[in-house]
């Protein structure tokens, strides 16, 4: 069992220690869940009060934190901290494939980097380009002339088709379906009439793409993941869609065909972008909302339609105040009625 000093995980992370830094730590958890030996983390002002009820012997948080009688490491990011004593305590074990696999069905010209691995079932067209230390796990599809870069993770069952980029240091979680064909008809008479979707698809370097994500080919020319960004599971992005560097596209979000996202977007759950527009520069798009027109950069926006943060707020604000809102207004025709009788009888 691995044990380190507090002091020593401090040097890890370049943190400061408050409190007996000679304490051993044996494990990592969360705050609720820590055990004696643990260290966990707090990184949500909320969970304060639970720093004085956690079993854990410390906690890794920052200096605007509340106080706790609990050893602490004061560092930048908590959260990013306690991501690098997980990597120490709780090693990747997922057991990725080695070699190739004697059931891989392999095209002509195919070019393998070194130390590249592809598991059991695997197909790969003609003319495709994977480069160094890639892993490829088993029944994944890569179609002709597509070109994976080095260092990066495909998990089972990914369909890359055709003449899609993949940059280096890339993940895709199983399911995820690359290049599909963008969603195009012309309909004449009443029958829908396919449109060729003859484009591809890019995703540059050190992105994430969750399970069970669409990203569709373009019309032409291409649709593109910039470099650093992070799509979540269950996300619908149409053809010529292009999302800039280092964005965050949470689950169930869908991005309708030629809309542009500036870099470090934020998308929330479930939102919904219809196509032809433009999402500016550090942009956040909350969950749930329904956006129509295009969002200036450094805005927040929510509801639907999508509105300015706060004019959303007092929009929902005043639709709590309908009832009451209700029976004034009966209130007053009632009032309204009672003087029109007596002018009547006047």
């Amino acid at each position: 069992m691995l044990q380190k000093t507090l002091n020593e995980i401090a040097k890890l992370i370049d943190g400061k220690v408050v409190g007996n830094g000679d304490i051993l730590i044996t494990g990592v958890s969360g705050i609720k869940e820590a055990a004696e030996g643990d260290i966990t983390f707090l990184a949500n002002p909320k969970y304060g009060p639970l720093m004085d009820k956690t079993r854990a012997a410390a906690i890794i948080t920052s200096a605007e934190a509340q106080k706790t009688s609990k050893p602490v490491i004061l560092t930048e990011n908590p959260s990013l901290a306690f991501a690098k004593i997980i990597s120490m305590f709780m090693p990747d074990d997922a057991g990725h494939p080695q070699g190739i696999d004697y059931t891989v069905v392999m095209g002509k010209n195919v070019t393998l980097g070194k130390d590249v691995a592809i598991g059991a079932y695997v197909v790969i067209g003609d003319n495709v380009t994977i480069g160094d230390n890639a892993i490829i796990y088993a029944g994944c599809f890569i179609g002709h002339h597509t070109k994976i870069g080095n260092n990066s993770l495909i998990y089972p069952h990914v369909s890359i088709r055709e003449r899609i980029s993949i940059g280096s240091r890339v993940i895709i979680h199983s399911g995820t379906v690359i290049g599909s064909d963008g969603f195009g008809f012309a309909t004449i008479k009443g029958s829908h009439h396919k449109i060729p979707q003859v484009g591809t698809v890019e995703i540059a370097d050190d992105g994430e793409i969750g399970a069970n994500v669409t990203i569709d080919r373009a019309r032409f020319d291409k649709t593109v993941i910039g470099r650093g960004t992070k799509i979540d599971n269950l996300v619908q992005i149409a053809h010529n869609v292009v999302i800039g560097e280092n964005s965050l596209i949470v689950a169930q979000v869908g991005i309708s065909g030629s809309t542009i996202l500036g870099n470090n977007v934020t998308l929330a759950g479930q939102a919904g972008l219809v196509g032809h527009i433009t999402i500016g520069d550090n942009a956040i798009v909350t969950a749930q909302s329904g956006v129509a027109k295009s969002v200036p950069a450094d805005t927040m926006v929510s509801g639907y339609p999508a509105r300015p943060f706060m004019t959303t707020q007092r929009v929902n604000a005043s639709l709590q105040n309908l009832p009451k809102l209700f029976e004034l207004v009966k209130e007053l025709k009632k009032k309204v009625e009672e003087l029109e009788a007596r002018l009547k009888k006047e």
